[in-house]
């Protein structure tokens, strides 16, 4: 009681003045304290980091078109920690804006002291959490004039969890075990060594065959422990590549994909580089140029669909590229994929090894994902094969992918399609575009210091008692059989000890075992080919000496070279390598009427005719006239009669039939005027 009494007996010796000087005092510091936090949390904010203190645009727009729109840019870059912490590591970040008020810094900027994962992805994210796995549809549009679409369909194996729960598989196996490595760059795209600790304790160390460190080097080297950063390291500031941004404008409908050649014109325009926004807005503007001047027809109906391109394609591009702070697409690396970027192929390039180079870290699609599969219009509905099988014991090894290249042989088809094997149309399962119709230039397959450690098998020498194979489809005339039989053939490449062998060589030892068509056909008839081989030429070829005008050229009514004689680049010259003429049972020669004139007293011979008088007749001379155009061939296309000299535009008067031309069959429509003289021979 007593402590009461003397609070009171003080508090009533405070006089008004004292009171009202503590209680301004009070509020001055509670308004203090007040602006001290509101400092601190608008130097927080994303607002304050992205466009007061840093010149930071492009990461603050992609920021806020990303997953992490809604995470505050400290809680990445800072962490999320007790305040006291926080506190000295931004008070530390004070160098940045010494350097930016000194200038001394250069653009493009890249974020260096990033807090561990641990610190920041796993506040949110729990790396122990097993995640199912993941349908990817992707949508791509190839730069024909049609922008025709294709669809890639990837089932993600996301995986994770722990071992201890039988999972820890997956893409996130590289969270659950202890991963390490060396890079020899800034950006971590250079990582020539690898070590693994697993579960139960087991290390392995993994060595690029083809950039190998001294150990001097690595005792030095700072050793990084792989986290979530090292593959999602654009994952809040994503910037798409051209084709990227393309694909999704096309894919969304925000460009009209009846714009021919939209796909193929857009990503030219957004790749090419420029000084300034209105040097990019100029070239983006030419389109309207372009489509009026090469697509006049579709212009006049469809202006407004390709003005509305061009304002969405000037907008894109400057979501792309930043010219003041030196930053694009190009510059900073998306770790995620192995495409555009290094990515997986860091280290899953096949050419990192153990130190007894026994076992690689795999190069194996199905790792992260299903093998993909290619819809193409019209095409079957695409079908994700989940469960792969009774693998054999080769699929299984760590160098599967690079045996893979050189271990093709007949017992592949006891469980895949291997029709046009090594190709891109998708027709079989060995002709996966997704896999074979990509330059995957990030891939180690290639590297010198690979066919060292592991060479490919050497073929076992020639039995010369043993017959050579024989031929599986009929030959004819001069065959080019390197065509399909080169060394760099995709079709069926010879053996490496087969080079420098000629033509003339091939068919010293190998027999065919179809002879050729010895059959007849009715004239007219469309004759069958012989068993396994190609078709026979149903029609004369006088004349006719340019196959792909019609069979390569789309023309309605006429049969088309198949996809894969377009993908090895067949020409004229190719055709009848494969390609005969049919026998017919009957044949025909061109006549050469000749025309006699018998005059009498009133006619006159012709000015040109040359008068031959006959001993037997002195009387009545005999005048004959000049030959006429022959004929052609039979079945061979008519000739130009001699008075068309001159004459280059052939369907403008056979298309309608003017003036009593002959009008085009119905087979021609859509043949052009150098079509007409490809076939039709004459002045």
């Amino acid at each position: 009681m007593s402590w009461f009494r003397r609070l009171w007996h003080r508090l009533r010796s405070i006089t008004r003045r004292q009171f009202a000087f503590g209680v301004l005092a009070l509020v001055l510091g509670f308004a203090v304290l007040m602006g001290i936090l509101y400092t601190w949390d608008y130097t927080n904010s994303p607002q304050f980091c992205g466009t007061t203190c840093h010149t930071m645009p492009p990461e603050y727009d992609a920021w806020q078109r990303s997953p992490h729109a809604r995470i505050s840019c400290v809680e990445c870059h800072i962490g999320r920690d007790f305040i006291t912490t926080t506190f000295t590591r931004k008070a530390g970040d004070l160098m940045h804006v010494i350097r930016y008020s000194s200038g001394q810094f250069t653009f493009p900027l890249y974020a260096t002291t990033m807090r561990p994962a641990s610190e920041s992805c796993e506040k949110c994210h729990w790396p122990e959490k097993f995640s199912a796995d993941r349908v990817d549809y992707i949508k791509h549009f190839t730069p024909d004039q049609k922008n025709t679409e294709v669809d890639t369909l990837l089932v993600m194996h996301i995986g994770g969890g722990t071992k201890q729960q039988g999972l820890g598989g997956g893409i996130h196996w590289h969270i659950e075990n202890k991963v390490q490595f060396i890079a020899t760059d800034d950006l971590k795209q250079n990582i020539p060594w690898i070590q693994v600790t697993d579960s139960t304790g087991k290390v392995t160390t993994y060595i690029d065959v083809a950039n190998p460190l001294t150990p001097d080097q690595i005792a030095k080297a700072d050793k990084h422990t792989m986290d979530c950063i090292d593959c999602h390291n654009r994952v809040s500031h994503t910037f798409l590549s051209p084709n990227q941004a393309i694909d999704q404008a096309l894919s969304l409908k925000q460009i009209d994909a009846s714009i021919p050649y939209i796909d193929q014109q857009a990503v030219a325009v957004l790749s090419a580089p420029y000084k300034s926004f209105a040097d990019a807005d100029a070239a983006i503007g030419a389109l309207d140029t372009y489509y009026a001047q090469n697509y006049a027809d579709y212009y006049k109906s469809h202006a407004a669909a390709i003005q509305s391109a061009i304002a969405f394609l000037k907008t894109t591009y400057q979501a792309l590229v930043f010219p003041t702070q030196d930053l694009s697409w190009t510059t900073h690396p998306d770790n995620l994929g192995h495409k555009d970027w290094p990515g997986c192929f860091r280290c899953h390039d096949g050419k990192h090894f153990t130190a007894d180079k026994t076992q690689a870290i795999p190069l194996e699609c199905n790792l992260c994902h299903t093998l993909p599969v290619v819809s193409t219009p019209g095409g079957p509905a695409p079908v994700v094969s989940m469960d792969q099988g009774n693998e054999p014991a080769s699929h299984k090894t760590t160098t599967w992918i690079a045996e893979h290249r050189t271990a093709f042989d007949a017992t592949c088809q006891q469980c895949h399609d291997t029709n046009n094997a090594g190709g891109k149309d998708n027709s079989s399962f060995c002709s996966n575009s997704a896999c074979h119709g990509a330059n995957w230039k990030f891939a180690g397959l290639n590297a010198p210091a690979l066919a060292s450690v592991y060479p490919p098998p050497v073929p076992p020498k020639a039995n010369p008692s043993v017959t050579p194979p024989q031929i599986p489809h009929p030959i004819g005339g001069s065959p080019d059989c390197q065509i399909c039989h080169g060394p760099n053939s995709k079709v069926r490449p010879f053996p490496a000890d087969h080079i420098g062998r000629t033509n003339a060589m091939c068919l010293g030892c190998h027999k065919p075992s179809i002879p050729p068509a010895s059959t007849t056909h009715a004239p007219g008839a469309t004759p069958a080919p012989p068993s396994g081989g190609p078709p026979l030429i149903p029609h004369d070829l006088a004349g006719r000496t340019e196959c792909l005008g019609c069979h390569g050229s789309n023309v309605p009514g006429v049969p088309q070279i198949p996809q894969f004689h377009k993908d090895y680049g067949f020409t004229n010259n190719n055709c009848l390598t494969c390609h005969k003429p049919a026998p017919t049972t009957s044949s025909s020669t061109a006549a050469q009427p000749t025309a006699t004139v018998q005059p009498t007293a009133t006619s006159q011979p012709a000015a040109t005719a040359e008068p031959t008088v006959s001993s037997q007749s002195p009387v009545t001379p005999t005048i004959s006239a000049p030959p006429a155009t022959a004929a052609p061939a039979a079945g061979g296309p008519p000739q130009i009669p001699a008075d068309h000299a001159g004459r280059t535009t052939c369907t403008a008067c056979h298309a309608q039939g003017l003036a009593g031309a002959p009008k085009l069959p119905a087979d021609h429509a859509g043949r052009t005027d150098e079509m007409c003289k490809a076939c039709h021979q004459g002045p």
